[in-house]
């Protein structure tokens, strides 16, 4: 039997609230609207209609959250080597893992869950539905300290594509309804490969308000292809406590090699989670609602601090969090990623998913072998006085201790990291930093 590739990629979007219309298209060019739509038109949904997702657990969200956030640092520890901005959606890439790794069988799947730290091991098979669960309470309409009603929108969808008459497992499919609300589209590669692409594209820029188009560039589906496992996030809040435009003004920004670039400063002040330890500060932003929030990371040497930047490390950050009288001091940015994971996540520890000859995917069909040939992610976020384009985690760790009289001021003008985190659970949907906030997004 000739093993066949598959397709495994993310799509991840935050929408910056309050932004005059989309920021720059994310991705490159795309199909028009209307070709998009008519490829839409010629999926079917095939599976999943009546499954029942699994019973939701918080305690399982959690320990899920722990897991994926295990599994972004140690992601963001591979490609922090690049230079530049950086934004990622550890949520989103683990999702499409996930996706793959509930049909994977011998030690393709021991690699899977050793780097996803048994996210989404079968002995755990209730994490992601419990995680996915407890995310989907966050939209909803707040109030911010204005008392001006404000939205929070959070979409988190999952979809599988498959190559229309290639037969697939029954407890494979079944999997996907319960752990990922997901369901099997039928396409055809083999006959019409573009026509499946603008399919897969247009079906990501539905879920992503438009924001990212053409995810899959042309040649990256073809006759070969038998399976494209999606996951796409969109993300659309409002801070609790919007930043006055008024008082954003210019500022100097120190980049790393003591050069300085002139970028737009935004100010508030309050009570705000503050921490601080040996050679770094942290803040806590919140969105409306208080369920998520960006945390912002200052290291006094990013380089250094990033070295030993782990899980136990955003964990001693987050659990330090106290509440404090902060002048905050903060750029506005905007930047994107698009990048291919496939040897990321084989330094990491799973090289047997993308080896033909090792790849073993049974769970999912046994009429071909089945290989990942890629992994592609997109991510972009913007940042502004009104809102930020992120997804967050975190479990509530503003704990009980009354506020200090003294009054901590931080002017972040120098590169730092951020975390989008949801503070229920402690989930970090994105991950990333900005060496340069004046630097325009690549796209």
């Amino acid at each position: 039997m000739r093993r066949l590739p598959v397709l495994l990629l993310t799509a991840v979007l935050a929408a910056a609230c309050g932004s005059a219309g989309p920021t720059s298209t994310p991705g490159g060019p795309s199909a028009s609207p209307a070709a998009s739509a008519q490829a839409a038109a010629d999926i079917e949904l095939a599976v999943a209609n009546g499954v029942a997702r699994l019973k939701a657990d918080p305690a399982a969200a959690k320990q899920a959250a722990t897991a994926l956030n295990a599994f972004g640092v140690d992601l963001y520890a591979q490609i922090r080597t690049a230079d530049g901005n950086l934004v990622v959606s550890p949520a989103s890439i683990a999702l499409a893992l996930s996706m793959a790794r509930a049909g994977a069988k011998g030690a393709t799947a021991t690699e899977m869950d050793k780097v996803l730290h048994s996210l989404a091991a079968d002995a755990n098979a209730n994490w992601i539905a419990s995680l996915d669960a407890s995310l989907a309470d966050r939209t909803g309409s707040f109030k911010d300290q204005t008392g001006q009603a404000q939205q929070v929108t959070l979409r988190i969808a999952n979809a599988n594509f498959a190559q229309r008459g290639f037969p697939l497992n029954p407890d494979y499919l079944k999997a996907l309804a319960e752990r990922f609300g997901a369901g099997v589209q039928l396409v055809d590669y083999t006959t019409a490969p573009e026509t499946a692409r603008k399919a897969i594209n247009g079906w990501v820029a539905g879920k992503t308000e438009q924001r990212i188009k053409e995810l899959l560039a042309q040649g990256t589906v073809d006759q070969m292809t038998r399976l494209v496992l999606v996951n796409a996030i969109y993300l659309k809040a409002a801070w609790l406590t919007p930043f006055e435009k008024s008082a954003t003004s210019p500022a100097q920004f120190h980049l790393a090699d003591g050069s300085t670039v002139a970028v737009p400063m935004m100010h508030t002040g309050g009570e705000l989670a503050y921490a601080k330890g040996s050679g770094w500060q942290a803040v806590a932003l919140p969105y409306v609602g208080q369920q998520l929030s960006m945390l912002v990371i200052v290291p006094d040497d990013l380089a250094t601090f990033e070295a030993g930047f782990n899980a136990a490390k955003l964990t001693t950050i987050t659990d330090g969090l106290v509440t404090r009288e902060v002048i905050l001091g903060l750029p506005k940015f905007g930047t994107e990623t698009k990048t291919g994971l496939t040897d990321v996540l084989t330094k990491l520890g799973m090289p047997s998913a993308f080896a033909a000859k090792t790849a073993d995917f049974s769970g999912i069909t046994a009429a071909d072998r089945l290989f990942i040939s890629a992994v592609i992610h997109q991510a972009n976020i913007d940042v502004d006085e009104a809102g930020t384009t992120a997804a967050a985690a975190t479990a509530a760790v503003m704990a009980g201790s009354a506020a200090p009289t003294d009054t901590v001021t931080l002017t972040v003008d120098r590169p730092f990291l951020f975390a989008v985190r949801d503070n229920v659970t402690g989930a970090v949907l994105f991950l990333g930093r900005i060496t340069n906030p004046a630097a325009k997004p690549a796209g």
